[in-house]
């Protein structure tokens, strides 16, 4: 079997596939064709794979190409020393992890020249095969026949000790590079081993919040990302010592994994005159040889996988959050609340363009409240605005307030509406060299106020903007591999822009750049070509657009939108390559293609498969005649905002019963967090989301719910709040007095960062339980002092 055919046989396995659907989107892949593309107006290629495992196949095809890279080169490296046989070509052969390839290939790997090589080239090794095959001979006599003087690079062998020593040498090097006995062992490890966690003598203080892991243990394969993380951490700030222990090992007279090497070798203590000596072979083995490895690479596995759960974590709160409700197409004017600089505001109009901006001090020390909301009525009046957003930030319900007695200036006057807006990523946005092209007059703080009202008319537009890390809802996201993350953020932020849809004519580049097939130097070229022509009134026009030729326009023209072009396609996710199919529909059905559109009654007479052929099969018709019967869907949720009680704006103004409205900023694997307005977010535990068991928080919330929770306690001093959606508990019980739900002895492992450093300093330690839950709190967001 060829490498390709392996390739395609192991994924259609993973998938539940078949070879065929996988081979088709392994060449279209191949040939340039992006997921959201394939996903959409492929599926008679693909056999109706969607994009979740799309996504998927593309991953393991990356890791299966680099396996069958790495096969070949050692075959090859193993070939050329003249030591492949049939039998260890069929193990390389079979190998089916980058891990298990390694360990056939470890006894071949050129290394420094180590001690066993230096006792091999002195002749020891016919020593080291003796005592071994024959536990009956004496290893003092033995050795003796084996000294030597020494010769050029070789040492002499002076004595039986060093004789030993060598051979030694030469079976600990066997046994620690037995492929078999080295996978046993790891799997071992990995399975029955503990993580064990102490404090270094003298770090109590300093590593304080990491006092949870001063004396823990727990199942190494079980340990929560958020957990391991934090343990990561605290190991590389100089306050944690980790290891990895299989249980017993202290109270048994031999170490377990001792016990499983002499097994393997079948080494046992029969009282002969070698069997010592073996036996100190294989403690040596273990505590020389396998144990530093084995654990490193276990370390390395518990971190990648915790990694790429946190990954998980910041991909799924990221999407919920690109795909949060816009407010809409309105008049917005956004205030970005702040004391002594003063609130600095902005208005945009209904497309997100520039207006006007000014500067209010209604707070201490100037105090100048009627001043202030004098301006923002004349504002309000002379933009038209329909909506206020305030920045959560410092005094962000002073502000509110604000906002407030604004709209009862209006009150049976206009439609006026205010929300209160993340500003999680604002600065980073507004200090970035895209918005001082696309801003390039204002000064970085009114920027940022720019940034708080267009992200409330459109979340996803505006929030592309900005690097996904500073976005603030992941889990330890500093602490991760880096390219992993955004690499796994980026194809988050491709499928939710491609989901939605671009309209072409008010699209930042920031925005096209996104678009399947556009990169950020055609979308610069997208805009150009606007600039200097006007509006596009067709997709083909795009053909007409620098750089940009065939491939990228069959890529791209489905997701771009022509509101009120020449036309009536052009507006919706019908790809052009469809257009003749759809004049077909509508010639059949005696109805101008126009008034086609949005005719349900006719749409669903018209059966599929009557317009079936080569290129177009009934998946794909079946797809057309849903978007010819609304055009254009949006598939985001209906706007809502979170309505935040009055005099409830600090946590002193907290009481265990509360019950608030809030907005889940953040869901991790233990829980959810939830803004209810008083600069710091409370922590809903898994065991209090819900009276049914929750295995998985996102299946009961996800960031941008509007959600009702009640407190359960307060900590002002660590500014910790406990919640519970489970509106029954009672503060003072243990989630009302019920068996904990969703398992476990969480402690805290991420943390909101402080909302003006864009997501910089993400808040990940550790501390004690805390409140009524006895669930671990993360630091909650700090506001900007």
């Amino acid at each position: 079997m060829d490498a390709t055919t392996r390739i395609i046989s192991r994924l259609a396995e993973e998938l539940a596939v078949r070879p065929q659907q996988v081979s088709a989107t392994v060449e279209l892949l191949d040939g340039g064709a992006t997921v959201p593309f394939i996903s959409r107006y492929r599926k008679e290629v693909t056999g109706g794979l969607d994009d979740t495992q799309l996504r998927q196949l593309d991953e393991r095809l990356r890791y299966l190409r680099e396996l069958e890279e790495r096969r070949g080169t050692v075959l090859t490296a193993i070939e050329e020393q003249g030591k492949l046989t049939d039998a260890l070509a069929a193990q390389i052969q079979a190998a089916d992890t980058k891990q298990r390839l390694e360990d056939l290939y470890l006894p071949y790997k050129k290394k420094r020249r180590t001690k066993a090589q230096i006792a091999r080239e002195a002749g020891l090794e016919p020593l080291a095969d003796a005592l071994f095959t024959d536990p009956t001979l004496d290893p003092e006599t033995e050795a003796g026949r084996y000294l030597r003087p020494a010769e050029g690079d070789i040492p002499a062998v002076e004595d039986a000790k060093a004789a030993l020593d060598g051979a030694r040498q030469i079976l600990m090097e066997r046994f620690a590079e037995d492929p078999e006995l080295v996978g046993l062992l790891r799997e071992r490890l990995w399975s029955e081993g503990e993580l064990s966690a102490r404090v270094l003598d003298g770090k109590e203080r300093e590593g304080a919040k990491f006092s949870d892991y001063f004396e823990h243990d727990e199942k190494l394969a079980k340990v929560p990302s958020h957990r391991a993380l934090a343990m990561f951490r605290g190991r590389n700030e100089g306050v944690l010592t980790l290891a990895i222990r299989l249980p017993g090992e202290d109270e048994a007279p031999i170490h377990p994994a001792q016990v499983a090497i002499a097994r393997h070798f079948k080494i046992r203590d029969e009282g002969r005159s070698a069997d010592k000596w073996l036996a100190d072979v294989v403690r040596w083995t273990w505590r020389v040889k396998l144990y530093t490895h084995l654990e490193t690479e276990l370390m390395g596995r518990l971190r990648e996988s915790a990694e790429l759960a946190a990954i998980g974590v910041f991909a799924a709160n990221l999407k919920d959050l690109l795909l949060a409700a816009p407010a809409g197409q309105k008049a917005t004017l956004a205030i970005d609340p702040g004391l002594r600089t003063g609130c600095k505001v902005a208005v945009v109009d209904a497309t997100g363009q520039f207006l006007e901006h000014a500067t209010i001090y209604p707070h201490a020390p100037r105090n100048a409240w009627d001043a202030s909301l004098a301006e923002l009525a004349r504002l309000v009046e002379r933009h038209d605005v329909a909506l206020i957003a305030v920045g959560n930030g410092t005094a962000s319900r002073e502000t509110d307030r604000l906002a407030a007695d604004l709209l009862k200036l209006f009150a049976g006057k206009k439609a006026l509406s205010k929300v209160m807006v993340s500003e999680a990523g604002a600065s980073v946005y507004s200090a970035s060299e895209y918005a001082s092209r696309e801003l390039p007059d204002l000064d970085v703080t009114i920027r940022g106020a720019v940034s708080i009202a267009r992200r409330l008319q459109d979340p996803l537009a505006e929030l592309v903007k900005i690097e996904p890390k500073a976005i603030g809802v992941g889990q330890y996201q500093h602490d991760v591999s880096q390219l992993q993350l955004s690499r796994s953020l980026e194809t988050v932020i491709e499928d939710c822009v491609n989901a939605v849809g671009v309209d072409l004519n008010t699209a930042s580049s920031a925005l096209l750049s996104r678009v399947a097939g556009l990169n950020p130097a055609l979308a610069e070229n997208i805009v150009a070509r606007r600039n200097a022509e006007g509006a596009f009134v067709s997709r083909r026009q795009l053909l007409d657009v620098s750089r940009l030729g065939p491939k990228t326009f069959e890529q791209c023209a489905g997701f771009l939108r022509i509101m009120n072009g020449d036309n009536p396609l052009d507006a919706s996710a019908v790809h052009p390559e469809a257009y003749p199919l759809v004049e077909r529909i509508a010639k059949r059905s005696g109805r101008e293609l126009s008034s086609l559109i949005g005719d349900s009654a006719t749409l669903k007479a018209v059966k599929p498969a009557e317009f079936a052929d080569e290129r177009f099969g009934v998946p794909t018709i079946s797809d057309i005649l849903k978007e010819l019967d609304k055009p254009g869907r949006d598939p985001r949720p209906e706007f809502k905002a979170a309505e935040f009680r009055e005099g409830v704006e600090t946590l002193k103004d907290l009481e265990p019963s509360m019950i608030l409205e809030g907005t889940v900023t953040n869901v991790t694997h233990f829980g959810a967090f939830v803004d209810i307005g008083v600069h710091q977010d409370g922590l809903v535990h898994i065991s209090a989301l819900s009276d049914k068991f929750v295995d998985d928080p996102r299946t009961v919330v996800k960031a941008g719910d509007i959600v009702k929770v009640k407190v359960m306690s307060v900590d002002i001093e660590r500014a910790r709040i406990a919640l519970t959606m489970r509106l029954d508990d009672q503060p003072g019980e243990e989630a009302g007095g019920k068996p904990r739900r969703g398992g476990g002895d969480e402690r805290r492992g991420q943390g909101k960062p402080a909302r003006r450093n864009g997501g910089a300093g993400q808040q990940s330690q550790p501390a004690s339980p805390v409140g009524a839950l006895g669930a671990a709190l993360l630091k909650a967001k700090k506001g900007k002092s």
